[in-house]
Order: C-alpha cells, then structure tokens, then sequence
C-alpha cells in the first residue's frame, strides 16, 4: 500500500526531474527536499544502504545549486571516459558493495543489504560520471534502475518502484540523447 510519504517523495522528486531536464534552478532545492523524503521512507523499509545514497544525493543537490548560483550554469561537453577509469570504478565499486553490504549484514536489520549495497554504490558511480557529463553514465544509470525496481517492489514500494521503471527509460532516452550531442559537439568542434 502506498503511503502518503512514499507519494510525496515520489511527487517531488517527479517535479525535480522534470525541471532538471528543463535546465530550472528550483530543481536543486525541490531535490534536496525529495531526496529527504525518500531517506525517511528507506529507512522506514530497512533499506539502510539507500537512506546513504539519498544524503550523498542530497550532498550533490547542494552543491549544484551552489554552482547555479555562482553562475557556473554553463554545461560541459559530453565526452568519454577512459576504460581505465571506468574498470577501476568498476572494481572499487564491486568492492565497496561487499564491504558496505558486510557491515550492514553484522550490525543491522538492513533488508538485502547487498543488493541495496550495489544500488548505492554503482548510483554513486554513475553520478561522479554524470556530473563529469561522461556519456557512460547511462549503461551505470541502466544498471542502477535495472537492481533497484524489484528490490523497491519487494519491499511494497510499487509506486517507488514504477518511478524507477521511468528512471530506466529516461537513462535509455539519454544515452542516446547525449550520444548525438557528443557527435554533433565533435562535428562542430571540428570545423
């Protein structure tokens, strides 16, 4: 059964993404306040691993609104990251989701702590790589919404759950969105 927390999370962070995608400040601060929401109602689900993930989350809100402000509104170039970089992202995050899901394993009550491990950590992944606007952010973000939707599911976050199915679509929508952005950016930059 949907609660009224899990419907105003859900809302705000609805609004927040559709202004995001719009380019308008009060995604910032209408993020903040969701991703609050959203670590209440994790953590009401046991879900300890995603209670951190929306105060790292939160973290970056604040500090994209702070660059707003200061008037760094201007959008990097897409580009690639290295292989190197994307392999020892890869191993460290498989390594931290071992060690974070051990930890919350011995001395909590956490429900599926690894897999809810993984979805924080390859999330935290695929946001250093979207805020460095590196195209392979959305294969992370595909990974990230692919783990979470059943894990929400499980524990009668549906409506949780469907918003994450949309997250998925959007991450597809995007890559290839920023992947013609790239070319078209290339292409210019060339002339």
């Amino acid at each position: 059964m949907t609660t009224p927390l899990e419907l105003a999370a859900n809302a705000v962070m609805t609004l927040s993404i559709v202004l995001a995608g719009r380019n308008n400040v009060h995604s910032w601060w209408l993020g903040v306040i969701g991703c609050a929401m959203f670590a209440a109602l994790f953590y009401g689900s046991r879900l300890y691993a995603d209670v951190a993930l929306q105060l790292f989350f939160i973290v970056t809100c604040l500090v994209g609104w702070r660059r707003w402000a200061a008037g760094g509104g201007r959008a990097l170039p897409i580009s690639l990251a290295r292989p190197v970089l994307l392999g020892s992202m890869s191993a460290a995050g498989l390594a931290a989701t071992a060690a974070y899901g051990l930890m919350l394993q011995a001395w909590t009550d956490a429900y599926a702590p690894f897999i809810d491990s993984a979805v924080l950590m390859f999330s935290i992944i695929a946001q250093l790589l979207l805020m460095g606007r590196r195209l392979q952010t959305w294969p992370f973000w595909l990974l990230v919404n692919t783990v979470s939707i059943p894990l929400y599911a499980s524990r009668g976050l549906y409506l949780t759950a469907a918003l994450y199915g949309a997250y998925w679509v959007n991450a597809l929508a995007s890559w290839f969105f920023w992947r013609r952005q790239m070319v078209a950016g290339a292409t210019a930059g060339g002339r």
